[in-house]
């Protein structure tokens, strides 16, 4: 009787076993399959200027991704930090806002470690005026508003100096500050302001130089309503897609990029923003 009893002790022992080790191959095998269908609808959540980044973005969201087999989600953002932040706080798969020397400085003051992968298009930066209608009718002592982030003020800078209105220090070129003004000739005032916030000044300061996504947000025709406008050639303020440094690679960002060099791409941005913004080549 004894023995009977420790034999079905062992049997029902061996049973339960087996019973475990089916039911943890099964839980195993429901995780995998959880895990690819997870990987297949990941979603590439990517941030954006309003103007035209997000436009773009949703362009190829409405148009080219669907046959990619990809996924968009497309989060607006109204300055040039917070798409950044969130990058590499990895709140975002990517963002397209800005150009390279943004993007290096912007690693260079914060730590960040974020990565240029793919140019889509130049928004040439350009100076606007209410109150004239020429450069040459700029007044002696005019307040000129100037980006306050160190790239896009020193493109301001060059921007006036192209064409005339002060000269900067030799060889200092883009990275220009407010010392670097070797002759102002009409004892311009520089007014730095938030780029946001630049087209709202010109109802207050004679002529202000406005970043090109926030120019044709606010209604301004860069092509037809700027004073002077930067050249194309040789520019180096093409913005692109940007990733968290080790993502450049990851498949659905791949495509993306690809996406965002398509043909059909550069001919909405041509037909949209009529040389307001101009298709990276």
């Amino acid at each position: 009787m004894k023995f009977r009893y420790i034999a079905g002790a062992v049997a029902l022992a061996l049973s339960l076993a087996a019973c475990g080790t089916s039911q943890s191959a099964t839980t195993a095998t429901e995780s995998a399959t959880g895990s690819a269908a997870e990987s297949a609808d990941t979603v590439l959540k990517v941030g954006a200027s309003p103007v035209p980044h997000a436009e773009i973005l949703n362009f190829v969201k409405q148009n080219l991704a669907p046959a990619a087999g990809l996924k968009l989600e497309v989060v607006e953002f109204t300055d040039y930090v917070q798409p950044n932040v969130q990058l590499d706080e990895g709140q975002l798969s990517a963002n397209f806002f800005q150009h390279k020397p943004y993007l290096d400085d912007f690693n260079a003051s914060k730590g960040t470690k974020l990565t240029f992968v793919t140019p889509v298009h130049l928004e040439p930066l350009g100076l606007y005026s209410k109150k004239i209608t020429s450069v040459s009718a700029l007044a002696a002592g005019a307040t000129v508003a100037v980006p306050n982030d160190a790239t896009n003020l020193g493109r301001a800078l060059k921007l006036l100096a192209d064409n005339g209105l002060v000269k900067l220090k030799d060889g200092v070129g883009t990275a220009a500050t407010e010392r670097d003004v070797v002759d102002n000739p009409k004892k311009l005032q520089f007014k730095p302001l938030e780029a946001a916030q630049l087209p709202r000044s010109l109802e207050d300061v004679d002529a202000a130089v406005i970043n090109g996504n926030y120019a044709i947000e606010a209604g301004l025709k860069p092509a037809s309503q700027a004073l002077v406008l930067e050249k194309t050639e040789g520019n180096p303020y093409v913005n692109g897609l940007v990733v968290k440094a080790g993502h450049e690679k990851d498949a659905n960002i791949v495509t993306l990029g690809k996406l965002l060099q398509d043909q059909k791409v550069k001919d909405f941005i041509k037909q949209k923003y009529e040389g307001s913004v101009i298709p990276a080549q």
